[in-house]
């Protein structure tokens, strides 16, 4: 599915195909280099120096686990406000997903734009993503695992959500079936009538 950046301007839809770096400043693809032999491979999933030289330098506090069962299942839109705002690092440890990050960055050139990657266990890519954005992802396989790192514990007063099949947002999902959400993400906010606590250049 490869990556994409999307941005609606005056009604017209741009996309701009790009490969490993993206358009929204802030994202950044980490790709682990992987050592083979005759056995199999090894790999550093997070390494702090390796980070650092990235513009990575974050100290993360937590590992979070997810498992959907079922192909097309949907998570998110979700974000985490301040004061207990989330980087994240994400990656697929089994199966594949179409992972999305949307810029909710008020004064942010690229407000309301979104960037979406297919991680998965084969390819090992790893998406971060900074504060200031919402998160979430369709599952491209069964029994897809994602498990992903948190620069901030989690905080349920803080967590909001934004309408997965949003019109405004334009998120392209791909070949989905029979999506598969829970009660909660299919009544989240319509972007429309999102008011964002993320400032651009200030709290993200």
């Amino acid at each position: 599915m490869g990556n994409f950046f999307h941005r609606i301007l005056k009604l017209k839809k741009i996309f701009i195909m790009t490969n490993r770096k993206n358009s929204i400043v802030g994202l950044k693809v980490i790709e682990p280099k992987r050592f083979y032999d005759e056995r199999g491979y090894f790999s550093e999933l997070h390494n702090d120096r390796s980070l650092i030289q990235q513009g990575i330098d974050i100290a993360f506090v937590q590992d979070n686990h997810s498992v959907s069962f079922s192909k097309n299942t949907v998570r998110g839109i979700h974000f985490q406000a301040p004061p207990n705002a989330q980087d994240k690092i994400v990656r697929c440890g089994n199966g594949s997903i179409f992972d999305v990050a949307v810029d909710i960055r008020t004064g942010s050139k690229t407000y309301g734009c979104w960037f979406g990657i297919e991680l998965s266990a084969e390819n090992g890519k790893q998406l971060f993503i900074p504060k200031g954005f919402a998160h979430g992802f369709m599952t491209l396989s069964d029994h897809s695992e994602i498990v992903y790192k948190c620069s901030d514990f989690y905080s349920p007063e803080n967590e909001g959500a934004i309408l997965w099949n949003d019109s405004t947002l334009g998120i392209e999902w791909g070949n989905l079936g029979e999506p598969i959400l829970n009660e909660k993400d299919l009544g989240a906010t319509e972007f429309r009538n999102f008011k964002s606590p993320f400032f651009y250049g200030v709290n993200s």
